[in-house]
């Protein structure tokens, strides 16, 4: 018989209730039916194409109550960083004046980003930076955010960095630099980098995202950005089986 006076069984307890509380709101949610500008620079076409489709995923990948809960840690440290970097004097708008967030909608709806933020007036940064700019804000984990501090958005997240181009693009912030910060959710320290527009950039991903609607429209699977379904990418796929049960 569980023991649910021991601390252990309280927690599980506990944490069985919290993620299917936070599955059920989940599943309650309407189904996207656009492709998200901030999932363009994944690395395999493939998947882009069951995420725009909103295809099953596999028996056993939904997303757990733990992953959410990163998620939701996630927008809690947006709203944190937000609060920060007015109190040190900018002007930061993340809504329009009736209320809808800032963003983007292309391809007769069926491409959207929405940003994090846009910087209309504040401290003067140096390097080029100007306003108004863009503002995007992740929270990461130790690993993730030291090789962002060592390498750069460009190299350490190309996701990211991809995200940033489209938003400077179709937002029309291309002028100026767009400010990413990020903060460290185990140690609290903040990393900032200016990104310059890259217009390369944001015209290959825009160009990737009319391929990989058109592809899914028209039942065509495009190919896989790997070899073998071993690989790291492969792996963590909630659709590897969907996707590896053919061989194309």
């Amino acid at each position: 018989m569980m023991d649910f006076n021991s601390s252990a069984s309280l927690s599980g307890l506990l944490t069985a209730l919290i993620d299917t509380g936070m599955q059920r709101a989940r599943a309650a949610q309407p189904r996207r039916t656009y492709l998200g500008a901030s999932r363009l620079g994944a690395e395999c076409e493939r998947a882009l194409q069951y995420e725009y489709a909103a295809a099953p995923v596999d028996a056993g990948r939904d997303t757990d109550g733990r992953i959410l809960r990163i998620f939701e840690r996630g927008h809690v440290m947006e709203d944190c960083a937000v609060t920060w970097l007015r109190a040190a004097g900018f002007d930061l708008r993340t809504r329009k004046a009736n209320g809808d967030q800032f963003g983007f909608t292309a391809l007769d709806g069926r491409l959207q980003g929405h940003v994090d933020g846009v910087i209309v007036a504040g401290p003067d940064l140096g390097h080029g930076f100007g306003y108004p700019a863009l503002w995007e804000n992740k929270c990461l984990g130790s690993k993730s955010w030291r090789e962002l501090e060592k390498y750069r958005l460009a190299v350490a997240k190309p996701v990211y960095a991809a995200q940033v181009a489209l938003y400077q693009a179709y937002l029309d912030l291309h002028e100026h630099p767009a400010l990413f910060t990020a903060v460290n959710a185990d140690t609290m320290e903040i990393y900032a980098e200016l990104v310059p527009f890259d217009a390369a950039l944001a015209q290959r991903m825009s160009d990737r995202a009319v391929k990989v609607i058109a592809a899914t429209e028209a039942g065509d699977l495009l190919p896989r950005s790997f070899s073998e379904s071993t690989h790291f990418e492969c792996r963590m796929c909630p659709w590897q089986d969907r996707c590896w049960r053919s061989q194309a």
